[in-house]
Formats: C-alpha cells, sequence, structure tokens
C-alpha cells in the first residue's frame, strides 16, 4: 500500500462539475492499493500518518502533527501510483489492487483516518474521473509505503 501525502493549504475534489470532497490545511493523500495488502497494512499506515510532524511549530521548526494543527485529510483513491515504466512508454498497473479489493481497503482507510486522527476527513470518488485542485504548502510531500507490514 502506498500514500503519497501532500502538505496543503487547501485541497478539492470534483467530480462531473461537483465538489465531493475539500479541506483547507491539512494532508492531501493520494491512496495505492496492491494485491497483497490488507487491513493490518492500512491500520499501520494510518498509524504512522497520525503521527506525522511535517508542521512547523512557532520556532518553524517542522516538529507538529496533523492533529497539533487540527488540519483536515482528502483522500483520493489512485491505483497508478503502482504504475510500472520499465518496458515501454505505456505504464502497466498488473501490480495494482483489482477494483473491488482496493475499495474496500480505500474505505476502510478511511474510516481508520476519522478513528485515529480526525473527523474532518473527505474523499473523492473511487474509480471516478476526478478533478483535484490543490495549493501545496512548502512544497511538503511525503512518500510512504507498507510492504509485508514494514512502513518504508
Amino acid at each position: 500500500m502506498k500514500a503519497l501525502i501532500q502538505r496543503v493549504s487547501r485541497a478539492s475534489v470534483t467530480v462531473h462539475g461537483k465538489i465531493t470532497g475539500q479541506i483547507g490545511s491539512g494532508f492531501l493523500i493520494f491512496l495505492g492499493v496492491s494485491p497483497d495488502d490488507s487491513e493490518s497494512d492500512c491500520d499501520r499506515l494510518v498509524d504512522k500518518i497520525s503521527g506525522l510532524r511535517i508542521f512547523s511549530d512557532e520556532n518553524d521548526k517542522i516538529n507538529l502533527s496533523l492533529k497539533d494543527v487540527s488540519g483536515g485529510i482528502l483522500v483520493v483513491s489512485q491505483f497508478t501510483l503502482y504504475a510500472d515504466c520499465r518496458k515501454g512508454n505505456r505504464p502497466s498497473f498488473v501490480h495494482a489492487a483489482k477494483p473491488d479489493k482496493a475499495e474496500q481497503l480505500y474505505l476502510y482507510f478511511i474510516e481508520k483516518c476519522k478513528e485515529k486522527i480526525t473527523e474532518n476527513v473527505q474523499t473523492g470518488i473511487f474509480g471516478a474521473d476526478m478533478k483535484v485542485e490543490l495549493l501545496n504548502d512548502g512544497p511538503f510531500t511525503v512518500m510512504l509505503q507498507c510492504d509485508k507490514g514494514v512502513i518504508i
């Protein structure tokens, strides 16, 4: 499971001209799921994200977590995080989970974020053609991956 986390000043997702999710300051999380991922991988990833200190404190040190700044989370499913570009010029997505499994873990991830980090969790629509707008803060982007139960 991969989570591309961007610290944002604001972010939103639009589907068919309608905003489905939006936040102010917080994390925009693009979530990719592989066939081998499980709920325990989600749990580990959420635990890591909950303690991730990438916001500045009063001394301008990167020392505060999302909870510390009362930030929101916008989660967007993104199977393209598992793009394999080793052969040719068109990516292969054979390392991404099938939609039914990916959606189940995507929904589980969202619920765990609400339970452990903040109630302010917004989303896109799984499988939809989404338009994502964001104002990256920093920019500050972190890639986390849970592989065989280990966060790398």
